[in-house]
């Protein structure tokens, strides 16, 4: 890979316990395992669906776009199409997201790498991004915020034969454990990560290119759970931390323990805030059941009424309509729909009409007891 083919790394206590964390909670197996430890797998999918999105709308917001999670949120569970360019940008990173799951079988490519820039970029500003496009003049660079240049990528000459050799890195099999160039794909997804940036390949919306590209090998690799843990949620929280992490690896001849064991934290803590989603979740069931058990309005909900109302109780979704129900119960419209005036019918949610849809919110805990006594 050019100049990144003589970078160096070593494997700190951070690396390898990120190492662990994905190992442990982070594999198709244990996403499985997940599913099914406990009874109501239908809320820990919808937990679950709720999660896909955070990653698209955090690493949007570490790109600067002003628009709060809440309306992100309620903009993608009911398929409105974007008012504004930051919720363009917002789509556009939930589109790359998607596109990575797809095509987590396929080989990287250099017209795969262009397509997934195309797809998130695609209609924002299209000459400011050009979509699909390969840079081919030096005049990118990356500037702070008050507009002085902090770095500059490597020539666009000879551009797409660095990323062609990128390419076949990143085909290579680095996954054999008996190999002396054995890699693993969490450090592997981290390196592809910096060279994107590195390279700076497009003439804008590189950041969002080389994150969506790190979730791209981790899903390649049997990470499905990396589909619900959003990394930029925790980059946003400290994106200076994240830029010195670039400046310190170039800086210091292409040493990527820098950048990696900075990625290797925020892994960390990502993954265990997933993890404690997940144990909240499993411990709301509980408690809630013990509720409806005593106040006698388990055998009054159908399950799928016992789902939505879990969901709404532990604040996941504050928004509800029948097409976003029926997406993530994988029913019908017409039975997410009864399901839903059925809550409202027993004094548990009430319904409002915005534009020409009916919109469910769960009435406040206490306001719901009040509603049982009387």
């Amino acid at each position: 890979m050019d100049g990144l083919a003589l970078a160096k790394l070593l494997l700190t206590p951070t690396i390898q316990k990120a190492i662990s964390e994905c190992d442990r909670n982070t594999t198709d197996a244990a996403l499985e395992w997940m599913r099914n430890n406990i009874g109501e797998q239908k809320h820990v999918e919808y937990l679950l669906n709720d999660l896909i999105e955070d990653e698209a709308i955090s690493s949007s917001q570490l790109e600067g776009a002003a628009t709060t999670t809440q309306i992100a949120k309620d903009m993608l569970k009911r398929k409105r199409q974007p008012r504004t360019p930051d919720e363009k940008m917002i789509l556009g990173n939930f589109k790359m997201m998607q596109f990575a799951w797809r095509n987590r079988s396929e080989a990287l490519s250099l017209d795969l790498i262009a397509e997934l820039h195309q797809t998130g970029v695609e209609g924002i500003d299209d000459d400011k991004y050009r979509p699909g496009a390969f840079r081919a003049n030096d005049t990118v660079v990356v500037e702070d915020g008050e507009g002085n240049t902090i770095y500059t990528p490597p020539p666009a000459h000879g551009l797409e034969k660095r990323l062609k050799r990128f390419v076949d890195w990143v085909n290579t099999d680095h996954c054999q454990t008996l190999s002396d160039k054995y890699i693993h794909p969490l450090v592997k997804a981290i390196i592809i990560h910096f060279t994107i940036s590195f390279e700076h390949p497009f003439h804008d919306g590189n950041g969002r290119v080389a994150r969506s590209l790190f979730y791209w090998f981790m899903f390649k690799h049997g990470f499905g759970a990396f589909r619900y843990i959003a990394i930029s949620t925790l980059l946003k929280t400290a994106p200076v931390k994240y830029g010195k992490s670039y400046l310190y690896t170039e800086s210091d001849y292409l040493d990527l323990t820098y950048f990696v064991d900075y990625q290797g934290e925020v892994v960390i803590r990502a993954v265990r805030a997933y993890m404690d989603e997940y144990r909240k979740a499993v411990l709301d069931i509980e408690k809630f059941n013990v509720f409806l058990y005593e106040s006698g309005l388990f055998g009054k909900l159908s399950d799928k009424q016992k789902t939505i109302l879990q969901v709404a109780k532990n604040g996941k979704a504050l928004h509800f309509s029948a097409q976003s129900v029926r997406e993530n119960l994988g029913c019908s419209y017409n039975t997410a729909s009864a399901a839903l005036n059925g809550l409202v019918e027993k004094k548990l949610f009430i319904k409002q009409k915005e534009g020409r849809e009916w919109v469910f919110r769960m009435l406040p805990p206490g306001q719901i007891m009040e509603n049982w006594r009387s």
